[in-house]
Formats: structure tokens, sequence, C-alpha cells
């Protein structure tokens, strides 16, 4: 159902697109076949929705984004039926690019109102959390998973499969070959700053909670070891974890491929 009124006479839509109430097609856009937007969407002039694209609500997209491009693989085969599933209430930025999945059925996520500054990329199969900012010129490498109200600084280079942690800040420029811990902040090098104690208030955290996650972040990441075995011994302690968000803290640790962001030996923030 296309609602032709709301579409400008030069934007290219296919007939098998699906075009929700109150949106709006903007002057070149190119709405590909089968591509869903959900209700009062925004396509701007130039952008453009490949085909297996689907769209929640109040999604914006800015001039000459492009969404649902093959992934960049030389191996990848253009005939693989995969998508990009977006959800409500989402702002992508002018000259993003978001890459469709790379297997057959596979999709990349992202969650209801994240936001996309200018020319931030998101690789296939990528998985980002409701209310992710990811600042202008980021790069996340393919299979990224990203929990919900991360913010990611401008020009941040995220290698393929790092996990990154829900409330994670990482700082402008990082670049980041390693998993993040849920609650950290991050920059430079694959280097843990101590909390996001600033992202942990704004988001409504209790005292007990900041108590608890700042003994386990001790418990970690002060002293020398490995880090997986240290928050392994700390789970095995009574004192550590003994809120929800302490305990998802240590268990991060207990899984991913990537190794983990090392400290920067600076004292946890007050």
């Amino acid at each position: 159902m296309v609602t032709r009124m709301l579409i400008h006479p030069t934007a290219i839509v296919s007939e098998t697109a699906v075009i929700g109430a109150g949106s709006i097609i903007g002057p070149y856009a190119v709405i590909e076949d089968g591509a869903v937007l959900g209700e009062n969407c925004s396509i701007a002039a130039h952008a453009i929705l490949r085909r297996g694209v689907v769209l929640g609500d109040a999604v914006s997209v800015d001039s000459f984004a492009v969404i649902g491009g093959n992934p960049q693989s030389l191996t990848f085969d253009p005939a693989t039926k995969s998508g990009v599933v977006i959800g409500n209430n989402v702002v992508i930025r002018e000259g993003c690019t978001i890459h469709r999945g790379s297997s057959e059925g596979a999709d990349t996520v992202l969650g209801d109102g994240c936001f996309l500054m200018a020319q931030a990329h998101i690789a296939h199969d990528c998985e980002v959390g409701k209310d992710v900012v990811i600042a202008n010129n980021v790069m996340l490498g393919g299979h990224v998973t990203i929990g919900a109200n991360v913010f990611i600084g401008g020009g941040v280079g995220i290698h393929q499969f790092c996990r990154i942690g829900t409330y994670v800040m990482i700082g402008g420029n990082a670049s980041i070959s390693a998993d993040v811990p849920p609650y950290v902040m991050a920059a430079e090098r694959n280097t843990a700053h101590g909390l996001n104690m600033v992202g942990l208030r704004r988001g409504g955290f209790e005292r007990p909670d900041l108590a608890d996650l700042k003994k386990c972040y001790r418990a970690v990441y002060f002293g020398a070891g490995n880090l997986k075995k240290k928050a392994a011994e700390a789970v095995r302690e009574h004192e550590f974890g003994v809120t929800a968000t302490g305990a998802r803290f240590l268990a991060f640790f207990e899984h991913g491929k990537r190794g983990f962001v090392q400290s920067s030996n600076m004292a946890i923030n007050k």
C-alpha cells in the first residue's frame, strides 16, 4: 500500500514496498522491492532503502543514507536473502550506511530510540540495543553487539565480533578490538577508564547498585591477573554481585572471544 500523496514525484518507490500511513518520501529517494516502512517515517531526498529493509514507526532517514546495502565481503553472494530491521523512533542522519545480514535469513538490527549521527557505518549482522547514540564517523565491524543506552563518541572504530555492554561510554577516536563490559568508560586503544558514573546516574541507578558495581569493578580491574578468572572468583564470593547490576557486570566476563579492555590503572570514579 502506497500513500502517493506523501511521495515526491521524483522518488522511485517499488510497487511491492509497503509505506505506512503518514510517511513522507522526499525527492529522488529510492525504496526498493519489499522494503517496509512503518507509520510516520520520513525519508529525505536521495536516501536509499534497499530490499529487505524493515523500519518501525517514526523513523527518520536523512539524505544520502543507504540502508540495506550488501555486506562488504569478497565472498558474499548478492542473491542471499537477508535484511535490516530498525525499531521505532530511530534517527539516521545524512550519509549513514547500514549493511544487511551476511547469511540467509540474517538481519542487522537497531533497537528503538537509536540516534546515528552523520556518516556512521553499521556493518553486516550487528545488533544494536535500544537508545544507543552513535556519533559522527563511527565504524562498527561485522557482528558487533551493543547493549542498550550506550554512547559511542565520534570517530570510534570497533572490531568485528566485539561486544559492548549496556550503559557503556566510548570516548571519541577510540580503537576498540576487545569486549567492553557493561557500565564502563573506554577510550584510546582498548583501555577501561572506570565506570560510566554520569550515565549510571542519569539512568536512575540506586545507591546499592552503584556501591555493588564499584566493588565488582575493583575486584576485576584493580591489581594484576586474568580478568576472566578474577570475575569468576568474585562471583564465588558472597560480597560481590549482590545486586542485579553487579551480577550483570561479572557475568559479562563469562563469554566472548575478543578478550576484554584493560585497566588504565586510574582510580574508580567517585
